[in-house]
């Protein structure tokens, strides 16, 4: 599998990313330390994905951030992204794999242990787990699993996890003690005045927690 750095993975929405728009959002992230870099955009057809897409991995070239796509495998490999994020109302882990290639990075969504207990390590690289708060970002989310409920899903993973759901930059610290990878993050930086500052201040809060390991 292709090496990846689930410290600081950010998702784009094309909502809260209108002003400044998506691919300059990433490039400032990236700037400021964001490690991954998902697109996710469910208004969006698999044609204008592969636009934006491809724009993306133009901007993010010769950095050390891995480009994911959300849910559309087909965009994914016309993009040649790095990998692709599906949750567990999309195509089965399995069917996924054998579309995107054994060297392709994928992730999945879990709300539960349960689930994510049932990560197969031979086909899943890493799962996103929570959500640990309410947020606008997604609105049709599961309910809220707090830092205890991400802690219990984190155990019960045989693959790294990354938190997710309305995580801020003071969440860090709880949600690595929890045992997360990393944070994934929505409004955090998307919509934000500086993207890259806004990276930037969450990167040293993950750096503060590593430095105290």
């Amino acid at each position: 599998m292709k090496a990846f750095d689930l410290s600081l993975y950010l998702v784009l929405d094309p909502g809260l990313c209108r002003d400044r728009g998506m691919i300059e959002t990433a490039r400032l992230a990236v700037k400021g330390g964001a490690t991954m870099v998902q697109l996710r955009d469910k208004e969006g057809d698999t044609t204008r994905l592969i636009e934006i897409g491809r724009a993306l991995k133009q901007v993010l070239a010769g950095t050390h951030a891995a480009l994911i796509v959300n849910d559309d495998v087909e965009a994914a490999v016309e993009i040649g992204a790095d990998g692709i994020h599906i949750g567990q109302d999309d195509m089965t882990v399995s069917r996924a794999r054998a579309l995107i290639g054994p060297q392709a990075i994928l992730g999945l969504s879990v709300e539960t242990p349960d689930l994510a207990a049932q990560a197969d390590p031979a086909l899943v690289d890493y799962i996103g787990v929570g959500p640990v708060f309410a947020t606008p970002s997604k609105p049709d989310h599961k309910q809220p699993v707090g830092f205890d409920g991400l802690k219990a899903q984190i155990a019960a993973s045989p693959i790294p996890a990354v938190a997710i759901g309305g995580l801020k930059a003071e969440h860090v610290a709880r949600a690595l003690a929890a045992g997360a990878r990393g944070v994934a993050v929505v409004s955090a930086i998307c919509g934000q005045p500086d993207p890259e500052r806004a990276a930037r201040m969450l990167m040293t809060e993950i750096a503060a927690v590593s430095a105290s390991a």
